[in-house]
């Protein structure tokens, strides 16, 4: 399998299949919501976009980067969204980088968002899926965000089948800048907890599969069975 690690600016067409990655926060809350009863989860363009999604839908969830503000109903915490009851409900997510990556390889005949608590499983679909190239989308710091880059080159060799230890890729994660910013308060909306949640391997059975409905990007959650699971 090829594959291609390309930041967001990087991307001059959308490839046949995509990983977009963002590990802290996005697709990581992503995989809470959907733990916690979540249908799907719609991926806006912009903060007023989601803003008027929730206004046609009031029973819709809104979500964003940052502190709590008028409209939202949640911010992109896994720590602060890990208790929500979201059975049933559709989210609207915007964050800074993880639904931007996503929107940018909209046409991609393959779209999966992820991160580490999805890693075993979005490799899996992969290797389903058999595709020759792969182009993983690191979302964070214009492709440089060294959490991101882990976890996709992770991925990357778990889907061409290697063994690989996952201690030091969690390990370059920990100690990226993103994990200093939420540890150490820089950011706003964050829970004391997200980044140990953000690194918790295979923390879900499931990948997240985004496609297009209705002219809007959703995501949803794809079980994918381990082998064991298969029958003999």
């Amino acid at each position: 399998m090829n594959t291609r690690f390309l930041g967001i600016p990087d991307l001059v067409e959308a490839p046949p299949v995509a990983v977009v990655v963002d590990v802290m926060r996005a697709y990581t809350v992503a995989a809470w919501a959907f733990a916690r009863g979540a249908e799907r989860i719609v991926l806006a363009g912009s903060l007023d976009e989601a803003l008027a999604l929730k206004a046609r839908h009031p029973g819709w969830v809104a979500l964003k980067d940052g502190p709590a503000a008028p409209g939202f109903d949640l911010v992109n915490s896994p720590g602060l969204l890990r208790s929500a009851d979201l059975a049933g409900r559709t989210v609207v997510q915007k964050t800074t980088a993880g639904t931007v990556g996503a929107l940018a390889v909209k046409e991609a005949s393959l779209v999966l968002c992820a991160g580490f608590v999805v890693a075993e499983a979005t490799a899996r679909l992969l290797r389903a899926h058999g595709s020759d190239s792969v182009t993983f989308v690191v979302t964070g710091e214009d492709g440089q965000a060294d959490e991101d880059l882990a976890c996709a080159q992770y991925i990357a060799r778990r889907a061409g089948g290697a063994g690989t230890d996952a201690a030091a890729f969690l390990r370059r994660a920990g100690e990226s800048r993103a994990a200093a910013e939420l540890a150490n308060g820089v950011r706003e909306g964050v829970h004391p907890d997200d980044v140990a949640l953000c690194l918790e391997l295979d923390r879900f059975p499931f990948a997240m599969v985004a496609a297009l409905e209705d002219s809007h990007m959703v995501l949803r959650p794809r079980a994918v069975p381990s082998p064991a699971d298969l029958p003999v």
